[in-house]
């Protein structure tokens, strides 16, 4: 049970385990099962165990085995290895290409103990290049298809840039022949074009227009045929096609080299479970479906999903460059986040510039380097650290792939780490690769989990004659136990009572085997009835005891130097620091070689003060107060307080007295006071000075007032009289006018 325990701890914890972590053994009653536990060595040495221990008792680590007196020879603890069985050096010949190394290895390994090896990657010279065009021929990238017939040789040249060697193929891709995707009716399934003055070829899913080949002429050739198609809807079957033309080794002519695929499109992607709207339910295979001619028969399978995609392309090696327009570059964009060594470019919509994002997304994905694990056993973590461009240093830290970015010629290494959490029934091959390139390391793992301790001895005159000598422990015959089967079982019943404590209690107290009527306790029990826990003391630093004593039965019993209840504290006192004869400064007590000070002191020997001002405040309160206490005697404990005359000036104060206190050689506080000197009562100075201010002000900004109203009345007033000296009045008013109407009464005479 406590090896199945320790197996799920491995597994549940072990997973991020490194190399700096050391494990701890648990000991285990076979050589086997103590070759399961990290960290553990078994000793096969026969006179080895004392009387009464325990065959566990034999698997404990190296170390300790070995200072328990076991024999090196004697100790079996196999250690984790890396044998190299093929390691050629990096070649950039054409003919024997080797960029990753080694190229095999067989790995021993303990379980539960993380172990290392190395993986260098250096990209050759000049390695050659296979690109299969894959193109879209839907109605709208009719502009597109006359541009790409005269770049093939465009684009072998540009490739040849990098690399020596050039192969180039074509396939092209439309639809599924039914409906939604494609029309039924007779004219339309001839000439899908949209307007009657084109002409256009029926509708397919993929065709292989041109197998990989290093002829650009035969490339444009084999274009030039090429007419343009159309479909229903917007989607095409990009999937599927991408599916055949990776999957289709031998039909594609793809060759051991940096295998890159171009997909053309200027729409979306039909997907897995669209097939059902056309009534295609059968799921797609994942095998190659062309026929002689180099047609696919889209309609038998549904499209193939995205995951289904991402694991052909990568078990074939083949590199994906999405060249797609601007507008439907998102969706593209998304896709490539599930399918590794794929990038996405923007492409024109006359294609006019497909030759430079061949160029610049090949050498995106070529700068960019991955190292992943394939079909590795169940049971085996697998960590990588990255060293990119000749880094001394780790560029990343432990991750579940290597990664280097922004590569060129450089060589990186990859530091592998591998911890088996269980034993592997037999050795197990998986491999290394790294994305995009059909190189690979083959790894052989094999897990030390078996003892090899030479042929049993049966009967062995070393287990009295009554048992089997298998790695140096008696396995006993029925009806003998014992450390050498010394014991005969007569009556098991009165055996094992005579382990119990009582009647009620278990044998061994649960925690042992009762062997020949004693106890035999498995640590860290111990006792007659292995009642005593070893490890129940209390700790100090996390160590049982300080390991400065011996736990028994739950009390520590300390060596000579330290005392305390987990043996915390030395018995010597020098670091209180005397002073005069008297520890911590009198003003503190010495524990565990340390001082603990008084309240108010501080200091490795107390002989400073926390806060001088408020240290004995309250002796400085008791006798200064207008009422002094009686208990001034209590608080002014060992304080000797002096008077100094005059007025002074010290750091502390309590009302009209100020004060400096300080720590005397004996233990004893001094303190000496004065008066404060007389000061003015500046808020009452600021108060007055602030009110009789405000007054002045306010007197000041009358009277000025006062003079710029007189001043202004007396001009008002001349001005006045001078208006006055100026009007001329004569014999008459000037403001009065006449009458300019006059009536006469003809009835009035003035003789009348």
């Amino acid at each position: 049970m406590r090896f199945v325990l320790a197996l799920l701890v491995l597994h549940l914890l072990g997973q991020k385990c490194t190399a700096a972590q050391a494990p701890v053994c648990q000991p285990q009653p076979t050589c086997s099962n103590c070759l399961r536990s990290p960290g553990c060595a078994w000793c096969k040495q026969k006179d080895f165990l004392k009387l009464g221990e325990s065959a566990e008792r034999r698997c404990d680590s190296a170390e300790s085995l070995k200072t328990r007196n076991c024999n090196r020879i004697n100790v079996i603890d196999p250690q984790a290895d890396t044998i190299s069985i093929k390691d050629n050096g990096f070649n950039s010949n054409k003919n024997n290409v080797v960029q990753l190394k080694p190229q095999g290895i067989k790995v021993k390994l303990r379980v539960g103990v993380p172990h290392k090896f190395n993986v260098e990657f250096k990209r050759a010279e000049g390695y050659p290049i296979d690109l299969y065009y894959l193109m879209d021929l839907s109605y709208s990238m009719k502009d597109d298809l006359e541009k790409i017939k005269n770049l093939g040789e465009e684009i072998l040249k540009k490739l040849q840039e990098d690399s020596q060697t050039v192969r180039i193929g074509f396939g092209s891709f439309v639809d599924k022949e039914k409906l939604p995707y494609v029309s039924q009716v007779r004219s339309r399934r001839q000439n899908p074009c949209p307007t009657r003055f084109d002409t256009c070829q029926p509708a397919f899913t993929f065709r292989n227009v041109l197998p990989l080949t290093d002829k650009a002429n035969e490339f444009k050739r084999k274009v030039s045929t090429q007419k343009i198609s159309g479909n229903l809807d917007s989607p095409e079957a990009g999937l599927d096609a991408i599916m055949q033309a990776a999957v289709c080794q031998e039909e594609i002519k793809w060759q051991n080299v940096t295998r890159i695929l171009v997909y053309t499109s200027d729409d979306t992607f039909h997907m897995a479970g669209d097939g059902r709207l056309a009534g295609i339910f059968k799921p797609h295979d994942g095998h190659c479906h062309l026929k002689s001619d180099g047609f696919y028969d889209g309609n038998a399978f549904d499209y193939p999903s995205v995951g289904q995609l991402s694991r052909a392309l990568q078990a074939n090696n083949i590199q994906l460059i999405f060249a797609v327009t601007e507008k439907i570059f998102p969706s593209y964009q998304a896709l490539s986040t599930f399918i590794p060594q794929s990038v996405v470019g923007v492409l024109k919509d006359d294609s006019s510039n497909v030759v430079q994002l061949i160029s610049e997304a090949y050498r995106n994905l070529s700068s960019t380097l991955v190292l992943e694990h394939h079909n590795k056993p169940e049971g085996l973590n697998v960590l990588y650290r990255s060293y990119c461009r000749g880094d001394k240093k780790p560029t990343t830290e432990w991750q579940q792939r290597g990664e280097c970015s922004g590569i060129k010629d450089e060589k990186v290494k990859f530091e592998v780490l591998l911890n088996a959490s269980k034993c592997l029934k037999e050795p197990e091959t998986f491999e290394f690769r790294m994305q995009g390139i059909t190189e690979f390391l083959k790894v052989t793992v094999e897990t030390l989990c078996t003892c090899d301790c030479g042929a049993k001895e049966e009967n062995s005159t070393h287990c009295g004659g009554n048992g089997t000598l298998i790695c140096g422990a008696c396995s006993c015959n029925k009806g003998y136990q014992g450390q050498q089967c010394q014991c005969k079982l007569e009556n098991t019943d009165d055996m094992q009572n005579l382990c119990r404590k009582n009647i009620n209690n278990s044998v061994c107290s649960g925690h042992g085997m009762c062997m020949c009527g004693k106890c035999h306790c498995i640590r860290p029990f111990n006792g007659n009835y292995c009642q005593c826990n070893d490890a129940s003391c209390l700790r100090h630093d996390n160590k049982i005891c300080n390991n400065q004593g011996d736990c028994e039965c739950g009390r520590c019993i300390c060596n000579k130097k330290y005392t305390g209840n987990a043996c915390e504290c030395p018995t010597d006192m020098s670091m209180c620091s005397p002073k005069q004869k008297i520890w911590c400064s009198g003003q503190g007590t010495c524990k565990c070689n340390r001082c603990v000070c008084n309240e108010g002191f501080m200091g490795e020997d107390c002989s400073q003060f926390a806060n001088p001002c408020k240290t004995k405040l309250s002796c400085m309160k008791c006798n200064f107060s207008k009422k002094p206490s009686e208990t001034c005697s209590t608080e002014c404990e060992s304080v000797v307080l002096s008077k100094l005359e005059g007025q002074q000036t010290f750091n502390c104060s309590y009302e009209a007295i100020t004060y400096n206190i300080k720590l005397l050689d004996n233990g004893s506080i001094s303190i000496v006071y004065g008066d404060l000197p007389q000061t003015i009562d500046r808020t009452k100075v600021i108060i007055g000075t602030s009110v009789s201010a405000i007054i002045l002000i306010g007197i000041v900004i009358i009277i000025i007032y006062r003079i710029l109203l007189e001043v202004y009345y007396q001009r008002e007033y001349h001005s006045f009289l001078k208006s006055q000296e100026q009007n001329q009045w004569g014999d008459g008013n000037p403001l009065y006018k006449g009458a300019t109407t006059t009536v006469l009464n003809p009835l009035h005479t003035q003789d009348g």
